[in-house]
């Protein structure tokens, strides 16, 4: 995969936007779309089941170049090889864990991503030294309906004082990205506005579009 510094585009395998489709699908519409980034997200889903779906998805992103990113589950990140694993908050500070290398046990070469919502929040992923971090959720999103904005305010605050890659996610889409871009960013994470789209490869080229690669 490229480097995270070079990654613009973080697209999602979310399994509440399937909808019945076969994740290893929806894998290679990302890829072809031009998806940088791909995190494999399932809530309702058992570590074994999280598994299997990995297990047929890494053939794809690799094929492509592309980033795994494994949610939640640092241990499967690294057992089956995926590049990266994405943690949120409460799945790695209130687990008691202070620096991402307690997480690389065995694989130190998987980079592990912090969710931030906050100023505070940043800068406490940057001194735990997170190789990249997620700013957000910037606008409502029906993904996580009950987490609060963090407005554009908090990407322009990112802008000037994260020093790692940083992505800015939470409802984000084609018609309020101008405004993400505007206030700092140069990569976004986009769910529901891809997997929700009728041609998912189609949605990813119009979103590589408006990015600076």
């Amino acid at each position: 995969m490229k480097s995270l510094a070079d990654c613009r585009l973080y697209t999602f395998i979310d399994t509440a936007y399937l909808h019945g489709r076969a994740p290893e699908t929806v894998a290679q519409q990302l890829c072809d779309g031009g998806s940088d980034l791909i995190q494999l997200r399932a809530k309702k889903s058992s570590p074994e089941e999280i598994c299997r779906m990995a297990e047929a998805i890494l053939p794809i992103t690799q094929q492509a170049n592309v980033g795994l990113v494994i949610n939640d589950y640092s241990d499967i990140a690294q057992d089956l090889g995926a590049e990266l694993c994405h943690l949120g908050q409460e799945d790695f500070f209130d687990a008691g864990h202070k620096q991402v290398n307690e997480l690389k046990n065995k694989n130190p070469n998987v980079k592990i991503g912090l969710s931030t919502h906050a100023p505070a929040q940043a800068k406490r992923a940057l001194e735990a030294k997170a190789d990249y971090i997620a700013i957000g959720p910037v606008f409502a999103t029906g993904t996580k309906p009950t987490a609060k904005p963090v407005t554009l305010e908090y990407v322009r605050w990112a802008a000037a004082n994260v020093t790692v890659p940083w992505f800015a996610i939470g409802g984000i889409h084609l018609e309020n990205l101008g405004e993400v871009l505007a206030a700092g960013a140069k990569r976004v994470c986009v769910v529901s506005a891809i997997l929700n789209a009728p041609d998912v490869a189609a949605a990813c080229r119009e979103f590589r579009a408006r990015l600076r690669y």
